[in-house]
């Protein structure tokens, strides 16, 4: 049975670029989301700041590396740096992507989509299932921006990730600038991908710059989010209601407080959505 899910506000990506600012700071942001393999070290700078600032905001953690979706056998030396990692900090939660990053033990370092087939939705069922037994908890899973797809799919991307949410009794992260990525470069509505996936499992969103190409939309997180995004999150607001919201950047990353104030635009669009 689901609890109630907790709305600790809007969040910013926790960046080694803005650990003095933070520190020195204390920005309006209500909670912070780290990666979480930049923090499975057993000292220095990072933990530092990261046990600094998680003594004043609260944390989630996000990882790149559980590869849910491979065919290799789960990397039980991750899994303990990982839960070792979550008794360190306590966060909020903890989130991976819904995908696969390498096979054969090499480590590709992209977020790969999967065939959306009914074997590979067992595979992964049971892959979270065994992740959420270890750790003691429910992990959120995240939709990836993907550029092809593979024709045995047997059904569509949302309809996989509710799924995969319902069977292994997980949680949804929903990446709102994915969403749109995707739907840019396979042709589907957006709003479709959102009204398919059930409120109760979706615990936080992502908000996020992309490279509009044209014929193709790149996932780059290198630019404010753009206002096709907005209008789409202005949607889910509407739809999921009140729900943790995230601001990634991860390259070209501007002062905290350009940052700040682009958060506080999510803060007064939601605002506004729920008047």
């Amino acid at each position: 049975m689901l609890r109630e899910r907790p709305f600790p506000g809007f969040g910013l990506g926790l960046r080694k670029e803005h650990y003095q600012a933070v520190v020195a700071g204390s920005p309006p942001v209500d909670w912070f989301e780290i990666l979480t393999e930049n923090y499975l070290v057993g000292g220095g700078k990072p933990l530092y700041f990261l046990e600094t600032i998680r003594a004043r905001y609260p944390m989630a953690m996000h990882g790149v590396s559980l590869s849910i979706g491979s065919a290799d056998p789960l990397d039980r030396t991750y899994l303990k740096q990982l839960k070792s990692l979550v008794e360190r900090i306590e966060p909020l939660w903890v989130s991976d992507h819904l995908c696969w990053t390498g096979v054969g033990g090499i480590n590709l370092h992209d977020l790969l989509p999967l065939p959306y087939t009914e074997p590979v939705l067992t595979h992964v069922v049971e892959r979270v299932l065994q992740v959420q037994e270890f750790l003691g908890r429910r992990i959120l899973l995240e939709n990836v921006s993907s550029y092809l797809q593979f024709p045995e799919s047997e059904m569509p991307e949302w309809e996989f990730l509710r799924q995969v949410a319902e069977r292994a009794d997980c949680l949804i992260l929903l990446d709102i600038n994915n969403v749109y990525v995707s739907a840019r470069n396979h042709g589907f509505d957006p709003w479709e991908y959102l009204e398919a996936i059930p409120p109760e499992r979706v615990w936080q969103f992502h908000l996020a710059g992309h490279t509009d190409l044209g014929d193709r939309v790149i996932d780059t997180h290198d630019h404010p989010v753009r206002d096709e995004v907005w209008q789409l999150f202005r949607q889910a607001a509407r739809r999921f209601g009140p729900t943790a919201t995230l601001l990634e950047r991860d390259d070209r990353i501007p002062p905290l407080e350009e940052l700040v104030q682009e958060l506080d635009r999510a803060r007064a669009l939601v605002r506004d959505c729920w008047r």
